[in-house]
């Protein structure tokens, strides 16, 4: 149920995306305002006073991270008048921005949920006025805090949100950890409590996008790992199974890890698989390499969670890796369980 005191003041941010977004002759493109949006959801004036702002108006595709920052910004500007935030996003990069607000504004007592739709609010059959209504429902309770995504009556951690559907309605799920609550029909059924009493906010705008992603194929060139070290800060590498260096890079990358790690450069191996998490201490492949360079490794985050992570990170610390490192795996918002995994 909602456990709603007082009548909440929310602000809605609209950011555009496909629940904002009208036929156009290239396509669909974001041309509703916020004010109409929360016409097509006239029931919430009855549980909340709803005030809204148009920070952006993208296709999420062309989300960058200096949206991010602005976003942080209009938050914090006004973290004082208002008792819960909702971002109307594209699904795209949804989870990409949900898990770098995690970073930028931890230990938030106010609730800041994100959502969008699949199809745009205008049609008749669309599941945009269903999330946008749940999202305010959830907002509006008095137990709901920290960064979440919202989405086909799931509340997700925004730390473990990734979208894995590209047309269904149930487009978002929670990786590697359960969904915080279920909504149906206004009523909020938690499955992860919160402790918020002693929550205070703190808010981070510093970010070092500086950070390129590596998938590797059953045959990537070696001279790759050259370019991109020294293109970017850190490179993360999308390995195999549990996590390794193929014998085919091994070489290439002993050499290059020891011409640029004295230059502060940063390697994260993270897996190409989605659930269950890398340990590369199981194959010989990833359990070397490793320990010769004291690599960091995402164990079970999504590879949104680690890209976000290692730009905010590198934004607060600069290259000062063992920050960084210890940085890594202290648990924000429930992104990583590799702490308990030392307790074992």
């Amino acid at each position: 149920m909602i456990s709603m005191s007082p009548r909440k003041n929310i602000l809605l941010i609209a950011t555009g995306g496909t629940i904002a977004s009208k036929k156009s002759d290239n396509g669909l493109k974001p041309q509703i305002s916020p004010e109409e949006l929360i016409q097509y959801i006239p029931q919430v004036k009855d549980i909340c006073d709803f005030h809204a702002v148009q920070l952006l108006n993208l296709d999420s595709s062309n989300m960058e991270p200096k949206h991010w920052k602005m976003m942080v910004h209009t938050i914090r500007e006004n973290y004082e008048k208002y008792d819960g935030f909702v971002i109307a996003h594209g699904t795209d990069t949804m989870a990409y921005t949900a898990a770098a607000l995690s970073y930028m504004i931890q230990n938030s007592p106010k609730p800041i949920v994100l959502t969008g739709s699949q199809k745009p609010i205008c049609l008749d059959i669309t599941d945009a006025k269903t999330n946008l209504t749940d999202s305010i429902y959830y907002v509006c309770d008095e137990k709901s805090c920290g960064v979440t995504v919202v989405f086909d009556g799931c509340v997700i951690a925004g730390t473990r949100a990734k979208k894995t559907c590209a047309h269904s309605y149930d487009a978002f799920s929670s990786v590697n950890f359960p969904i915080m609550a279920s909504i149906r029909e206004g009523r909020i059924i938690r499955f992860v409590f919160q402790e918020k009493e002693n929550l205070s906010v703190h808010f981070y705008e510093a970010m070092n996008d500086s950070i390129a992603i590596l998938k590797l194929l059953p045959g990537s060139r070696p001279a790759l790992l050259g370019y991109l070290f020294e293109q970017y800060d850190c490179l993360l590498i999308e390995s195999f199974g549990v996590g390794g260096i193929p014998e085919s890079l091994r070489d290439e990358f002993y050499s290059q890890m020891r011409h640029w790690r004295q230059k502060g450069k940063i390697v994260v191996i993270a897996t190409q698989v989605v659930n269950e998490g890398s340990n590369m201490e199981v194959y010989k492949v990833g359990k070397k390499v490793k320990r010769d360079f004291g690599l960091i490794e995402t164990y079970d985050m999504t590879l949104e969670s680690a890209v976000t992570k290692m730009m905010h990170l590198m934004g607060v610390y600069g290259k000062d890796y063992s920050s960084i490192c210890k940085g890594f795996y202290q648990t924000v918002s429930y992104d990583i369980l590799y702490p308990d995994r030392l307790m074992e």
